[in-house]
């Protein structure tokens, strides 16, 4: 069972070739995203993730790992705050800040941090349902 303030950590990071994945099933081919020579005439000089596919980490946790098996997804706020770049190390940061076992839900506050500086990319709440373990 989870419980309150209970916080779970998960390291990752992303290469070119997923973001060209996510590009294909999504259909967001912004070249932000996946041509460099385009990149370097923006803000931020190189390609960045698409932002749900950073935040696809949250789920990705939620349903094999925290709460794991048997979690329904029911909500995600997401404020994306700094850009996300392949191949850098991030940890997704989760704290459980309210749980209703009666109806074996829970929020938990959601985060991406990058490793190498400390700054948070990616921030928001998630609402998840497990019978088992909330």
């Amino acid at each position: 069972m989870i419980e309150q303030n209970e916080e779970y950590r998960h390291s990752f990071s992303f290469t070119q070739d997923d973001v060209i994945k996510f590009s294909e099933v999504t259909g967001d081919k912004n070249p932000i995203h996946l041509d460099a020579d385009y990149a370097a005439n923006t803000p931020f000089s190189q390609p960045i993730m698409h932002g749900f596919l950073a935040g696809s980490i949250f789920s990705k946790v939620f349903g094999t790992l925290f709460p794991g098996e048997g979690t329904i997804y029911m909500k995600q706020t997401m404020e994306f705050r700094r850009p996300m770049f392949v191949n850098k190390e991030y940890e997704a940061v989760f704290k459980v800040t309210d749980i209703n076992r009666e109806k074996h839900r829970a929020v938990i506050s959601t985060s991406i941090v990058n490793k190498e500086d400390g700054k948070e990319a990616v921030n928001g709440e998630a609402m998840l349902m497990n019978k088992g373990r909330i």
